[in-house]
């Protein structure tokens, strides 16, 4: 398995995004909702707002490497930030 590089971040990595979907979909079962109109003038549930969040997320952090480098703490708040945004506004 050496291929793979698996390292203690891409673990974290992995089970923060499986913990966010089993959280969603826990979510999305207890606390039914109905969709809503953002900014993007589109209907978009919690599920929507989670994917566009993730993508946003993962160019956010392509663009980082290529414009600033490897300092990777700093786009996690970037993301945070984008996160907190599209939640609250898409």
């Amino acid at each position: 398995m050496a291929w793979m590089a698996w390292t203690w971040p891409t673990a974290i990595f992995f089970i923060v995004i499986a913990s966010l979907l089993i959280t969603f979909t826990i979510l999305a079962i207890k606390f039914p909702e109905t969709p809503r109109v953002g900014i993007l003038r589109i209907e978009t549930t919690r599920g929507d707002r989670l994917f566009i969040t993730l993508l946003g997320s993962a160019f956010i952090n392509l663009a980082w490497l290529g414009l600033v480098g490897a300092n990777q703490p700093y786009a996690l708040i970037v993301c945070l930030i984008y996160a907190a945004a599209v939640f609250r506004w898409v």
